[in-house]
């Protein structure tokens, strides 16, 4: 089973588009993304304002740092 995912960015964030085009073809095999915008909350702009976009795991909370390409998030999937 594929876990769910958050993918951390902010609206107009060109590089959060870039890996929302990555993703699509995971989401239309069934992966289940949440946007986040991280500007809505200060402690998550400090942390991840600098990394965004980020692929964050629901199930074990791991990250993806942005650059990521098919492959990576196939084996971050795992």
């Amino acid at each position: 089973m594929t876990p769910e995912c958050q993918l951390l960015g902010t609206p107009g964030c060109h590089l959060c588009e870039v890996a929302e085009a990555v993703l699509m073809s995971f989401v239309e095999n069934g992966l289940l993304v949440e946007l986040i915008d991280i500007a809505e909350q200060e402690a998550m702009v400090e942390r991840y304002g600098l990394r965004i976009p980020v692929l964050r795991r629901c199930d074990t909370g791991a990250e993806l740092d942005w650059p990521f390409d098919g492959t990576q998030v196939a084996d971050f999937l795992r």
